[in-house]
Order: structure tokens, then C-alpha cells, then sequence
């Protein structure tokens, strides 16, 4: 029940890469016939992900995850547009973007924080409110990652367009699950992981349009075009490019079947456990998201019973929270520290099942009444 934090691999993505780390090993950028072969396997993956997010395959670059796609597209676009020094982002962005803007600013660069409300959505009208004459990008992520919701990235992007300023999405959640079509959405720049869709770690793509001016933050070899130097993870990207095409194919039926799954879990828990809130929106999140709060409770502990009665879930991001710091998502949001202190992320992927729903539930409900009985804070 932490999909949000990473997926197993599907045995058809492991199948695709396992000959790219014996028989076919060449380095790409080779130009013996094993290069040529890496090389064209490159050139199918990067076909496959573009397909599924509706670009081309010259607007995509293969990184090594979220966090690197998205350094690539705020530090990459901000020092090729020189004297633009305004960037907007939100209150409740993942630590990849937050604390890439955070180093911008100690380098004398400025940082809006656009606010959001009690749902998690963002404030459009104060995020339009302070754009500048030297804004030069705006980041919102497309679903958040603790609570699951979902933005107006349409709204945003038409904001950015008349503005003529760049737009970056985080969308590292919300690709496998909902759709995702870069044209759609109107997105300058947006960023994908493959381990959060089935795929391998440690690989994963930035989208950047056309004609969007960015600088590369790697240098070395000229790979990518020159845009991220070093030798590519063929067996990586490989299995990346076959995890997005599953993700693709497989995106009605598993979205379905993930909301399914997770509205009973929302709707049993309200039923049976007293002192609990959802959150982030009830209806716009995503479909395997499910964040509660406890009263009366601690996230840690409820995370150790769990995870020895078999169950895997998160306190908040698995990014951040072993520093056991209180969730700068919930905060946002307004939510009182009791609540945040007890509250509990449950990510459902496609491999589970009501049986697995039935089991959370119960060991969820003997895990809550074990610790209010012995908190002195609980109502009796």
C-alpha cells in the first residue's frame, strides 16, 4: 500500500531489459554494430514514452528519475534566460523542485510561493496575481504526491502562454494513472520517474517542447543531444520505455480498478473509525491515493504496526519522511498538528486487490484502537 513510493517491476518490463545486460551490452554512442544496437533501442524507448505523453521523440531526454528532470528544467531554463530572475512555484511542490528553488534563491534569484486550499489545490488567481516582468518559469506539479491532488495545470498553462513565460510540470504521479497529453495539458517542460509506473529506478525523462530555450546542468560527452552528458542506462531506458507503453495501454482498466479499490477503503474507514479525515480532495485526486488523518495518534507508530502486520504505507512522502519532519503538504493545507502527526499515505497499485482492501482495513482498525487506548490524549 505505498505504490506512490515506488511499483515492483512488471515481469514484461524485466523480460525487455534483460538482454541489454549480456547479449546486446553495447554503449551507445559506440559505432560498431553493439552501439548501433543500444542505439536503436534508445531510439525505441524514447518513441514509446513520447507515444504515451502524446510528444515526439527529439522533445524527450533521459534522466536519471524525477528528481533530476526536474533540476534539469528549473536550473536548466532560468541562467538561458538571463535577466529573468522570478520564478512561481506552490506551497506543497516535492523537495526536487522545492529545494531547487530554494538553492536559485541563495544564488540572488526570486521565488514566489503560490498558496493552496484546504484541498491542495492551488490558488490560480494569487498564482496570476504575482507573476513579474522577469518571471521566467512557473513549476506546479500536476498531482501532489502526498495527498494525490490533482491541479488545474490547463488553467495554469494558459496563464504561462499569454504571460510568454515557461511552464514546468512535476508529473511524476500522475503518468500511469490519470491522462496525461503534453498538449492537452499546454506544458513547456515536464518531468517522469520509472519506478513510479512499473519500471526500474533510477531512470527517467524530462519532456522539454520545441523551442523552449534551456541550458544542460551535466556536461561531458554530448549525449542526449548535449543536454544530459554521460553514457545511457540502455537496460534502464529500455525497460522504461516498455513500462510507459504498459502504463499506456493499461491506463482505463487500472485507473478503474485503483478507485474502485481506493473509494471503498475511504468510504470503510469513515464507517468504523472514529476521529479521521481525508486529505486533500475527496473526488479530484488521484486513483490509488488515500491520505488520513488519526486523531489522537502518531503516523511512525502506526506505520511500525502495520508494516508487522504485513502492510506497507507511508507517513507522508518516502522522499522525506525519515527526517520525521511534520508534512510541509498538510501544513499548507491548514491542517492542525494533531491531525498531521497521525495522518498516513496508502498508495494502491494495480496488482492489489479488495482482498488486500479487507486486510488493510481490519489490521488498520486494531492498529488504531491499540494506540488510542493507550494515549492519554484520546477521549474516552
Amino acid at each position: 500500500m505505498d505504490h506512490s513510493a515506488t511499483t515492483p517491476v512488471d515481469p514484461l518490463v524485466v523480460d525487455a531489459m534483460l538482454p541489454f545486460f549480456t547479449e546486446t551490452f553495447g554503449n551507445a554512442s559506440s559505432l560498431h554494430s553493439f552501439g548501433n544496437e543500444a542505439a536503436e533501442a534508445l531510439s525505441i524507448a524514447r518513441q514509446q514514452v513520447a507515444d504515451a505523453i502524446g510528444a515526439l521523440p527529439e522533445e524527450i531526454i533521459f534522466t536519471s528519475g524525477g528528481t533530476e528532470s526536474d533540476n534539469l528544467a528549473i536550473r536548466g531554463v532560468v541562467p538561458y534566460n538571463a535577466g529573468k530572475k522570478h520564478i512561481i512555484t506552490s506551497a506543497i511542490e516535492h523537495p526536487a523542485v522545492l529545494n531547487t528553488c530554494a538553492f536559485l534563491e541563495s544564488l540572488g534569484h526570486e521565488v514566489t510561493y503560490a498558496p493552496v486550499d484546504a484541498d491542495g489545490i492551488v490558488d490560480v488567481e494569487k498564482l496570476e496575481g504575482s507573476v513579474r516582468e522577469d518571471t521566467v518559469l512557473i513549476s506546479i506539479m500536476h498531482a501532489n504526491n502526498e495527498i494525490g491532488t490533482i491541479q488545474p495545470i490547463e488553467k495554469i498553462s494558459r496563464i504561462a502562454k499569454e504571460k510568454n513565460i515557461y511552464f514546468h510540470t512535476d508529473a511524476v504521479q500522475s503518468v500511469g494513472k490519470i491522462p496525461v497529453n503534453v498538449d492537452d495539458l499546454g506544458v513547456d517542460m515536464l518531468s517522469i520517474s520509472s519506478h513510479k509506473i512499473h519500471g526500474p529506478k533510477g531512470v527517467g525523462a524530462l519532456y522539454v517542447r520545441k523551442g523552449t530555450g534551456i541550458s544542460p546542468i551535466v556536461f561531458g560527452g554530448n549525449h542526449e543531444k548535449g543536454m544530459r552528458s554521460g553514457t545511457e542506462n540502455v537496460s534502464g531506458i529500455v525497460g522504461f520505455g516498455k513500462a510507459m507503453e504498459l502504463a499506456a495501454m493499461r491506463l482505463d482498466a487500472d485507473s478503474v480498478h485503483m478507485i474502485r479499490m481506493r473509494d471503498s477503503l475511504i468510504n470503510r474507514v469513515f464507517d468504523t473509525i472514529p476521529h479521521v479525515r481525508l486529505n486533500g480532495h475527496l473526488s479530484n485526486r488521484l486513483p490509488n491515493n488515500v491520505n488520513m488523518s488519526f486523531k489522537y495518534v502518531e503516523g511512525e507508530s502506526m506505520l511500525m504496526l502495520l508494516d508487522m502486520q504485513g502492510v506497507a504505507v507511508s507517513t507522508g512522502s518516502a522522499c522525506s519522511s525519515r527526517s520525521m519532519k511534520a508534512s510541509h503538504v498538510l501544513s499548507a493545507l491548514g491542517i492542525e498538528d494533531e491531525f498531521i502527526h497521525g495522518s498516513l499515505r496508502m498508495s494502491i497499485g494495480r496488482e492489489n486487490s479488495m482482498d488486500d482492501i479487507d486486510y488493510v482495513l481490519d489490521a488498520l482498525q486494531g492498529t488504531i484502537t491499540k494506540l488510542r487506548t493507550m494515549s492519554p490524549l484520546d477521549e474516552k
